[in-house]
């Protein structure tokens, strides 16, 4: 939607950044991000280079995804040496190997790296020819007995919006466990489209200048990401669990189509979706579970019996398509609630879709963990707004009531019923609706299934959410109010919030508002980029929100702005101070 058990030769993460950061300085990756190259040079010279950094990502207990792409002057295969080692040093290496790469793949390497140590962190490499690659650090995942996990959590980085100063902050932090990305980790618009303005002076101008379509425009704008020095640090300083969300493909994408794809002059949106997902799984760092199936990316992470991390894909394998609340709207102005209510309850509607959602119930029965977390991209949380509020925002003033009324009349409403005029009651009598049904909230059914599912089999549910830009936390409960578990919502990486759409209304104001007129509703922030840090422990799992100062200047510095925590155990299922 647009709107740790270290070895003890192991350095610290913020230690490990800096000589991260000084080696790609000095194979000249530090000064690559600007809009004007053409993405994938190679080495002075024609020899083969490492210009898009390293990562890695998926870890098991005894093996981890390791990833480079090989910049190379022509299109000839080539064999990538790779090494994992205990030490910085690579004195005590403990799995290498060779691995083909080619322009079928788009010169990019995959390594399943297997028969490692578990919680244990390593450091690895590539080699192409002569040339070495920047050096990543990566950590398998733990064994019993586990007592922490740390994990940050990011959504939304549009490129030419502003640099990606979440990244390079989290890459600092200590003692992550995994970055979990929630999608739109790069976005297809053209050059001069969307929340570019800053992008000239910036040097961050899309490449390809047109919207990604084909193959070759999806690749080419996963390469120019990864020249970003704060992404390639996030990357080399921990491993990844990444799910796409619709910018991966298109705006609003579902199962067949999405809002920002035109058959007439696009073509096929299968053809397209099959050219993205070639191009984000020849990218990332992702392990298929059915490699004859590219499409299928849910799968779980086990931190033993204190985590079970469940990734979903609300987004292509099993959405149907959206509702838009302006197709209810008569001839006259007024809603046809009726209409409205058949639809977004149709009993049929899909989200994740039946193979998913049984997956996902059967995951649960058998991951026996202290916590249960899905990872997946749209909020789940009911955020109804009562209509005249929802109207008011939707058409920029021009009809509706504005929210600082609204919540007046509600005060008038409790302590003054008898001063109401007609005029005001019919207001109130309006009912509320979904802000966004893009969202679990167009797919109340399928919400319903899942968090019933939950409940029933006595869950401590976290469900983490990205895709709206702003940072959220809600409880969640089923119809009937029964609590079931909290939310957690990032805020983007760079891509603008409601700040953007409401330039007029005072952000604090905003959130107070929404926080007023939303039941679920524990915490909101409509204007800062950042990123979220989860840590579960036996006793809790918190939430810190973390907001970077600016996006138009590169910065590695980040304040908390907030904290929450949930406790485990039935009764205590919702969101408190932490």
């Amino acid at each position: 939607m647009t709107l740790k058990k270290p070895l003890p030769a192991v350095p610290s993460r913020r230690h490990f950044i800096r000589g991260m950061a000084a080696g790609s300085a000095a194979l000249g990756l530090a000064a690559c991000g600007g809009g004007g190259g053409d993405g994938d040079p190679a080495a002075p010279g024609g020899a083969a280079s490492f210009r898009h950094g390293v990562a890695s990502g998926d870890p098991l207990a005894d093996r981890v995804i390791l990833w480079t792409r090989v910049s190379v002057a022509d299109a000839r295969p080539l064999s990538v040496r790779w090494e994992v080692a205990s030490d910085a040093a690579f004195a005590r290496i403990v799995a290498s190997g060779e691995a083909p790469t080619d322009a079928s793949r788009d010169h990019t390497v995959k390594v399943d790296a297997t028969g490692l140590a578990a919680g244990t962190a390593y450091h690895y490499r590539f080699r192409a020819g002569e040339q070495w690659s920047p050096v990543g650090r990566t950590k398998t995942l733990p064994r019993d007995p586990v007592t922490r996990v740390r994990l940050a959590v990011f959504s939304c980085a549009n490129y030419p919006a502003g640099y990606f100063n979440a990244y390079a902050a989290a890459a600092r932090l200590e003692d992550l466990d995994l970055a979990v990305h929630l999608g739109d980790y790069i976005y297809e618009y053209a050059r001069g489209g969307y929340a570019d303005a800053q992008a000239p002076q910036l040097g961050r101008e899309s490449l390809p200048a047109t919207e990604t379509v084909a193959l070759a425009d999806y690749r080419l704008r996963h390469a120019q990401y990864r020249t970003d020095p704060d992404l390639q640090a996030l990357h080399a300083a921990l491993p990844m669990v990444a799910v796409w969300d619709d910018h991966e493909v298109a705006n609003d994408s579902w199962r067949e189509g999405a809002e920002n794809h035109q058959p007439d002059s696009e073509g096929s949106f299968a053809a397209r979706k099959a050219a993205a997902l070639q191009a984000y799984l020849e990218w990332m760092p992702i392990r298929l579970p059915d490699p004859a199936r590219p499409d299928r990316i849910y799968r779980s992470f086990q931190f033993g019996s204190l985590l079970a991390l469940h990734m979903l894909d609300t987004r292509l394998v099993g959405r149907d398509r959206q509702l838009e609340l302006t197709h209810y709207l008569r001839a006259d102005g007024s809603f046809d609630q009726a209409a409205y209510q058949a639809a977004v309850g149709d009993a049929q509607r899909q989200l994740l879709g039946a193979e998913q959602a049984a997956w996902l119930q059967q995951q649960w029965r058998d991951s026996g963990t202290t916590w249960d977390i899905l990872g997946q991209q749209v909020l789940m949380g009911r955020m109804n707004l009562p209509s005249p509020v929802l109207f008011h925002l939707m058409t920029a003033g021009k009809q509706g009531v504005a929210m600082d009324n609204y919540v007046a009349l509600l005060h008038k409403q409790r302590t003054a019923p008898e001063t109401l005029t007609p005029v005001e009651q019919a207001v109130l009598a309006q009912p509320s609706l979904p802000y966004n049904l893009d969202a679990w909230d167009g797919y109340p059914v399928a919400r319903e299934q899942v968090l019933s599912h939950a409940r029933a089999l006595d869950k401590n549910l976290v469900v983490l959410a990205g895709d709206t830009h702003n940072a959220w936390a809600s409880n969640l409960a089923t119809a009937g109010g029964a609590a079931v578990g909290v939310e957690f919502a990032t805020a983007s990486v760079s891509s603008p919030g409601f700040e953007a759409y409401l330039p007029t209304v005072e952000p604090a104001q905003l959130a107070a508002g929404l926080q007023a007129l939303v039941p679920d509703l524990g915490y909101c922030d409509t204007s800062r980029r950042g990123f979220l840090v989860v840590t579960a422990t036996p006793t809790e799992c918190r939430a810190d929100w973390y907001y970077v100062p600016s996006i138009a200047s590169r910065s590695a510095s980040a304040v908390l702005g907030k904290s929450l925590k949930t406790l485990p155990g039935q009764g205590q299922r919702r969101l408190l101070p932490a």
